[in-house]
């Protein structure tokens, strides 16, 4: 796909609009609600489609079916990072009515560092075509070691600081407590950060460490990095609203990397027979219309047998605390 300069400038222009509208109209700390979150969520969600038909409509088929792909796994993977994000405010103890501040500024800096990323990939990707072998290799091992951390039942409780924070931290020092919205303050006459810029931090960086796989896997499925770009700037801005408006949700989705794994392992495959293709080797391409097929049928297929899963649960531990009730009544009795 042509993309002219001014199309890129237009759409980093459009989507800083965005960015700014989400941040004017949230600008006063407070908490979010379900339905505020929904609303936005489903505004997010819009705005993908709308952009994903303009590519339809101005650039055809292939590049509108690349990006929905593209979004739908960027956002599944996505949905997986809200579980540390959960963590990373744990670990802050960060007040409620703060949270969507701290969630819209480090979801910026994640996107500003992927977009250094995409870039890295598409030089990289342009000028050697095995790298598509590392990069199948990679997805196919992520998928594996997601499987196993997943059979092994590992939920990691905490969250461990980068060294590039704990850098930050000893360089610079961080205040004893939240002074509102504040970034800096002046402390003992040292101008140190507030634990709100260090939360900001820590969710921008251990976002790198999540496009290690994300990054790859998007560049399994389109080379165009207007549409890796763009794919990965909608399914990021509207990160924040989703982890509200999930909420207890994703504890629910006890299927989730078993799906993604299924999804990563399967794009690695795609990137291996594509770079087998590349090397003169007859093999048969997977599609994308197949990409798009299989990755929606994961994701469906995983939430239902997800929730199907968590509510079994719910009901045996009703049923064995009605047992235990039963039991102390008799003994007291």
């Amino acid at each position: 796909m042509e993309v002219s300069v001014t199309l890129w400038v237009l759409t980093v222009v459009g989507l800083a609009a965005l960015i700014g509208a989400d941040f004017f109209i949230g600008r006063k700390p407070h908490d979010v609600s379900i339905k505020e979150a929904g609303i936005w969520t489903a505004v997010w969600i819009a705005l993908a489609g709308l952009f994903g038909v303009g590519l339809l409509i101005f650039g055809g088929g292939q590049p509108a079916g690349e990006f929905f792909a593209g979004f739908i796994t960027e956002k599944s993977l996505s949905v997986d990072n809200l579980f540390v994000f959960i963590l990373i405010m744990a670990k802050f103890a960060v007040p409620s009515q703060y949270q969507q501040r701290v969630l819209l500024i480090g979801v910026l800096i994640a996107l500003l560092l992927r977009t250094v990323f995409i870039a890295a990939g598409a030089a990289i990707i342009a000028n050697f075509s095995w790298v598509f072998y590392i990069f199948g290799a990679f997805l196919i091992y992520t998928a594996w070691k997601l499987i196993q951390e997943a059979r092994a039942g590992e939920d990691d409780e905490e969250w461990d600081e980068n060294k590039l924070l704990k850098a930050a931290e000893r360089r610079f020092g961080v205040a004893d407590r939240y002074h509102g919205t504040k970034l800096w303050i002046e402390e003992n006459g040292k101008r140190v950060m507030t634990p709100m810029l260090v939360v900001m931090l820590a969710i921008g960086t251990t976002d790198v460490l999540f496009a290690l796989d994300s990054i790859p896997a998007i560049f399994g499925l389109t080379q165009d990095p207007y549409i890796v770009f763009t794919a990965n700037a909608f399914a990021l801005m509207g990160l924040r609203q989703l982890y509200f408006l999930l909420g207890g949700l994703l504890r629910k989705l006890v299927h989730l990397s078993y799906g993604l794994s299924v999804i990563l392992g399967f794009i690695g495959v795609k990137l291996v027979l594509h770079a087998l293709h590349e090397s003169g080797v007859h093999v048969p391409e997977i599609s994308i219309p197949v990409s798009l097929g299989v990755i929606c049928s994961v994701l469906v297929v995983t939430t239902i047998t997800s929730l199907r899963a968590a509510r079994k649960q719910t009901e045996a531990e009703a049923s064995a605390g009605g047992s235990d009730k039963v039991s102390k009544d008799s003994i007291e009795t």
